[in-house]
């Protein structure tokens, strides 16, 4: 497991959405995490495949597309055709005949990684927890989702410390007011992919902030490990 930053580009330029993609990546961004928004689950309206698809001409970054969207099966083929490297679907959203696993599958089948995101009013039950060893990932959201520039929700910490006692090599992502005054929270509850907004872009220096929020997970996940040997060998 390794710390991973995601700026989101909800917050960067869209008339130059490609220029932004190349300044994350030369920042040292690892991932550039894409809001996708249908102004029905959520009300705002963002971009969509064909934006993907565009922006894929232009970078080779990972592109981690976060669907907030009502019916996220019906975009998988297009998002999979587009050059999306992975789709996070809601669990509140509406999934055919209820059945996670199956999303889960088709998203694979179509070349993708497949990830799950949780509200914050939305329990940890075993609906997700019966198929996280099939995700690639699960996003605790740490703002309600639809609009960026949101404060951070530290009540959501506790959700993200049961997922790392009970999956503990799982990629667990947090989204929603990271930046360096709340980035060690997170860090120390067991996140370890980290997508920010206005607190990379709207940086003086976006280098230094995407490293700042790496130095803070790198720093957790070191500690966990030192932690966790020395508890094996007592």
């Amino acid at each position: 497991m390794q710390s991973l930053i995601a700026p989101s580009l909800l917050s960067g330029d869209f008339a130059r959405l490609a220029d932004e993609a190349k300044r994350m990546q030369d920042a040292g961004a690892d991932w550039l995490h894409m809001d996708v928004m249908d102004g029905h689950f959520v009300p705002n309206l963002t971009l969509g495949a064909p934006i993907i698809a565009s922006l894929r001409k232009h970078t080779n970054m990972f592109l981690d597309c976060h669907l907030m969207v009502t019916d996220p099966g019906k975009w998988v083929a297009d998002f999979g055709k587009a050059g999306a490297s992975s789709i996070t679907f809601h669990i509140e959203a509406n999934i055919t005949d209820g059945n996670v696993s199956a999303l889960i599958d088709e998203i694979h089948a179509a070349g993708m990684k497949a990830s799950v995101a949780i509200k914050p009013h939305t329990p940890l039950d075993d609906k997700l927890f019966n198929v996280c060893d099939k995700l690639d990932m699960v996003l605790i959201m740490t703002v309600e989702p639809g609009f960026g520039g949101q404060a951070f929700m530290p009540d959501m910490m506790p959700k993200v410390r049961t997922l790392r006692e009970k999956f503990p090599k799982l990629n667990i992502q947090v989204d929603g007011g990271l930046n360096e005054e709340t980035i060690d929270e997170a860090a120390k509850a067991g996140a370890n992919v980290i997508v920010a907004g206005s607190g990379i872009f709207k940086a003086s220096d976006p280098r230094a902030a995407i490293a700042t929020l790496r130095s803070s997970v790198d720093h957790a996940l070191s500690s966990h490990s030192t932690t966790t040997t020395t508890t094996a060998t007592n």
